[in-house]
């Protein structure tokens, strides 16, 4: 039993559930959405200002902040609670999918991931051991183990092989655990292919994990083929664990994936979106860099909550991202985030209200 943890379900309508995570560092209504602090911070933006705009959990990375500054260092400033002031919880990776990504830096065996670090040329090595070890000293309330990610368009024998090799780690870092304040998620791979994801899922609760992710989707696949394997997997995964699909994205995504019984998400688009200018809203996406919006002096999305849309007009906006201020970045990423977070607040609503299926038909 991991301490000072626990995950309710409190309402179900259809497959799609709200739900409590408690923390030792406070609970989480599910289902909820992350923002991505990668190394420790979300890009331009307080914890204040995240708690404001209905924030509960972040998720760091784990492979950046081993390179930069270090995870002994994040421990000796206080884990990531006491070294970033966001005194809620946090979520980390297991950082493989950022080591997988440096291509021919990188060199994959049985026995993890050895890799060129970018920062100083050095060699490293990441286990399913070591990821353990990281995520410990950072400090984080949920951990994930290392995976192996294949294509989307990958062959089945291809998929099956890093399924195979994912379970493998599993094992392994189930057995390397040492915190007991600190719940670890295991995670599903298969590819695109059904049957073999329903296999990793068996076989992964086999193993024995706090909550379970979805892995290697949101990659290229289409939107159905993506409901129809959360689903697969779903029926198989234990309904008293939390279920995380990572790096999901787009506002309707997440519906559809609510509507298949998740209940975490994560993903940098709308903070990115936000530096780069666009805006969610209820119209669909905004360029505000756009010359229409020049002499706008509408909010940028009058059916927002958010600070921005209360004080702010499109023409401001414009105006700061124009010139290149970084306020601009600032608040555009600002209100995205509170667009994302109150699209699962009402999801949240809309479940515990039994009316999930008429809300969801209404989301863009």
């Amino acid at each position: 039993m991991t301490l000072g943890f626990s995950f309710e379900r409190l309402a179900e309508d259809g497959e799609a559930r709200a739900g409590r995570i408690i923390t030792p560092h406070g609970s989480v209504e599910t289902p909820a959405f992350m923002p991505v602090a990668t190394y420790g911070a979300v890009r331009g933006l307080g914890p204040e200002e995240l708690a404001g705009v209905g924030a509960q959990i972040l998720l760091a990375n784990t492979y950046h902040l081993h390179e930069r500054p270090g995870d002994d260092t994040v421990r000796a400033l206080g884990g990531l609670h006491g070294f970033t002031g966001w005194r809620g919880p946090w979520l980390t990776d297991s950082g493989g999918y950022q080591v997988f990504s440096l291509g021919d830096r990188m060199k994959l065996d049985d026995d993890g991931v050895t890799f060129q670090s970018p920062l100083d040329g050095a060699r490293r090595t990441l286990t399913p051991e070591s990821a353990v070890a990281i995520q410990e000293a950072l400090g984080a309330d949920i951990a994930m183990a290392l995976d192996e990610c294949p294509p989307v368009e990958g062959d089945a024998a291809r998929a099956r092989a890093a399924t195979e090799r994912t379970l493998r780690w599993a094992a392994r870092a189930a057995r390397a655990r040492r915190r007991e304040d600190q719940w670890f998620f295991g995670i599903v791979q298969g590819g695109a292919f059904p049957a073999l994801r329903r296999e990793s899922a068996l076989a992964t609760v086999g193993i024995g994990f706090d909550g379970y992710a979805h892995g290697g989707l949101g990659l290229g696949e289409e939107p159905e083929q993506r409901a129809d394997l959360l689903a697969e997997v779903n029926q198989v995964l234990p309904p008293e664990a939390p279920r995380y699909a990572m790096g999901i994205g787009r506002p309707k995504d997440l519906v559809a994936a609510v509507a298949r019984g998740v209940d975490l998400f994560d993903c940098v688009l709308p903070t990115r979106h936000g530096r780069h200018g666009v805006l969610f809203s209820h119209e669909g996406l905004l360029h505000m860099r756009n010359a229409r919006f020049q002499n706008d002096g509408a909010p940028p999305d009058a059916r927002c909550d958010c600070p921005v849309c209360a004080r702010h007009s499109r023409g401001y906006l414009r105006h700061l991202l124009q010139k290149g201020e970084m306020l601009g970045a600032r608040l555009a990423s600002l209100h995205n985030l509170r667009f994302y977070l109150r699209l699962l607040e009402q999801a949240r609503l809309a479940i515990r209200e039994k009316r999930f299926s008429e809300w969801a038909g209404d989301v863009g």
